[in-house]
């Protein structure tokens, strides 16, 4: 993992002070042109700023303004524990996920062993048949009842996305009342982004497991940076909760670096590693971005269903990688999915 140990060295350096890469990184596509006509960076920004605006239930105005000096010395000491590994509220590797791993990448893997490896682990088999039953992956309105049927009816495609769901799902729970929203509101918007990017791999034929969940670790990194900024300011006696301008540079500066610490510190594939970084710097010679395009239109699927602004249908088709009736069929997939959760959730 020496590669990934020197692309993440690379990103910090001492002369940087904290106030420099303030602007969102996120919505970050590969650079192409529609009919001639490029891509808007600005309405871009504007879709980053209002994801953060409703993730953390503050105005776009709130988000931007100048941190104090406790402010700046809690980034520095976040970005200094990033570089180091040491961060404190790193979630844990599940116990289960080397064998899990193992088996699911293995084509001529029996249903059986899959479903002794997920029922060694009960806390997983609780998740695992809670997330088979969500909307995002019940195909029909009769229960899977057991990890056997589930996997029968999910298929290994199926039944990865849905592991991969249910052991980032804990972790993304909230610990007490005012992490409520935030939690809820970044687990919403990381399903939603890791399926639409799973739905674009299909189309280019590639492996929509692994960006499915590579999907999901962006959102899990912010729940990781939320709670490693609370542990900062309650160790240097400020408020506990930190602002919604100081939580927004810390995830709008480290959310791929925090990602990719996750995808290491769990000994995940190098193939992880590589997708968040093209994610992260796309190249504008690549003309199928699969993570990306899932992040731009789940971003933009999950504020307008919570009726914030967001980015116009054109606007999108100049960022993605995918042709109007592709568009249109994806699309329809994400909502139905997010509508039904809003109805399971009523």
């Amino acid at each position: 993992m020496a590669g990934f140990f020197s692309w993440i060295s690379a990103i910090f350096s001492p002369s940087k002070s904290a106030t420099v890469h303030s602007t969102p990184r996120l919505l970050n596509p590969a650079i192409r042109q529609v009919d001639d006509q490029p891509a808007n960076p600005v309405s871009t920004r504007q879709l980053e700023e209002q994801l953060f605006s409703w993730l953390l239930d503050a105005p776009t105005s709130a988000l931007t303004n100048d941190l104090n000096s406790a402010e700046l010395e809690a980034l520095d000491t976040l970005e200094h524990r990033i570089h180091q590994q040491s961060l404190e509220e790193m979630p844990r590797r599940p116990m289960t996920l080397p064998m899990l791993s193992r088996a699911l990448s293995d084509e001529k893997v029996d249903r059986k062993e899959l479903t002794r490896i997920i029922l060694s682990d009960p806390a997983l088999t609780d998740q695992l048949l809670h997330v088979a039953n969500s909307p995002l992956f019940r195909g029909s309105h009769k229960a899977i009842e057991s990890v056997d049927q589930a996997v029968f009816i999910l298929g290994v495609g199926g039944i990865r996305n849905v592991i991969s769901a249910a052991i980032m799902r804990p972790m993304m729970a909230a610990r007490n009342s005012r992490e409520a929203l935030f939690a809820q509101r970044v687990w919403r918007w990381g399903l939603t982004c890791a399926k639409a990017a799973e739905l674009v791999a299909r189309l280019r034929e590639k492996d929509g497991s692994l960006f499915f969940m590579t999907g999901l670790l962006p959102a899990l990194s912010y729940i990781t940076l939320r709670r490693e900024l609370q542990r900062i300011c309650r160790s240097a006696s400020q408020p506990s909760e930190p602002s919604a301008t100081l939580t927004y540079h810390a995830l709008s500066r480290f959310q791929w670096a925090t990602a990719q610490v996750l995808a290491n510190e769990w000994n995940l594939s190098p193939e992880y590693h590589a997708k968040l970084m093209e994610a992260e710097r796309p190249s504008p010679n690549r003309s199928v971005a699969p993570l990306n395009d899932g992040i731009i239109m789940g971003t933009r699927e999950i504020l307008r269903h919570a009726h914030q602004r967001n980015m116009a249908e054109e606007e999108v088709l100049k960022l993605v990688h995918i042709a109007p009736e592709e568009f249109t069929r994806i699309r329809r997939v994400i909502l139905d999915s997010i509508e039904a959760g809003a109805r399971a959730r009523a």
